[in-house]
């Protein structure tokens, strides 16, 4: 379900409505609209409750962002534009699709993400906690937000009890194979980088010459595994039949959307099945 819903999500980062949506409230560069947008959720917080949330970007890259961004747009102006952006891409790339179709997509989108869990979820939490839309599409983007949001505070939530700092999973991830270009753009210094490496050398992640181990990729699958624990209430609740339902649903929203998402993104998500 997660390559999916991701994918949706996704469309907020990737397609040029969003980007021009955000430009038209003064949030100009590509950062201010991603800081700006991904955390007006929380109201306009200064950068420390962000930089424990969204856990990969280094401090500094952060406070260039926050709190200066809200002497652009309040949030309350993001968020309206983050959804315009989004509903845009959206109809962009879903005009075939029946009304019908859209309207129940986002009927059982919407009521897996009322059922996701978010004690101990800050940003899934306030998320869920935003006014529900009222078109299809609007609905299904918020929808699939609040549930890549509730699952990415789990997952970042198992790599803490595992003991990964975000520049040492980040490392990782580049040693496994995830291209290296969007996330050495994140505000980590090469010392910080060459450091990280270092620790999970020691810990027995990495051989020398930075090849992952086999015990650091078990080691992950736990983290991996324990991420999709935390986030299976959704389904859970929807039923496996609904769940099914759900998935034939999005199918073709999520085709479309992935067309987008570069294949160096730093988000991770693989491609759909053909």
């Amino acid at each position: 379900m997660w390559t999916h819903f991701e994918a949706v999500h996704a469309v907020t980062y990737f397609h040029p409505r969003a980007r021009a949506a955000y430009e038209a409230v003064g949030l100009r560069g590509y950062w201010r609209g991603y800081f700006a947008g991904r955390s007006a959720p929380l109201g306009a917080t200064e950068a420390a409750p962000v930089i424990a949330a969204f856990f990969t970007f280094a401090p500094p890259m952060v406070s260039r962002a926050l709190p200066a961004v809200w002497r652009l747009a309040t949030p309350t102006e993001a968020l309206r534009a983050r959804l315009t952006g989004a509903v845009q891409a959206l109809a962009e790339l879903t005009y075939e699709l029946p009304e019908a179709h859209l309207m129940e997509t986002a009927d059982l989108l919407e009521e897996a993400a009322t059922a996701a869990q978010t004690a101990g979820r800050v940003l899934g939490a306030a998320n869920a906690a935003l006014p529900i839309g009222e078109y299809p599409l609007a609905r299904i983007w918020q929808a699939a937000t609040t549930l890549r949001e509730q699952r990415g505070d789990g997952h970042v939530a198992a790599l803490v009890a595992a003991g990964l700092d975000p520049v040492e999973t980040l490392a990782w991830k580049v040693a496994v194979g995830m291209s290296p270009v969007n996330l050495l753009g994140r505000g980590w210094t090469e010392e910080q980088w060459h450091a990280a490496c270092e620790r999970l050398t020691q810990r027995g992640w990495l051989t020398p010459d930075g090849t992952a181990t086999e015990q650091s990729r078990a080691d992950f699958q736990a983290v991996e595994d324990a991420t999709d624990r935390a986030a299976e209430h959704p389904w859970l609740a929807l039923g496996v039949d609904r769940t099914d339902r759900l998935r034939e649903l999005l199918e073709p929203i999520a085709r479309s959307c992935h067309t987008l998402i570069p294949p160096d993104s730093p988000i991770g998500l693989p491609p759909l099945p053909a």
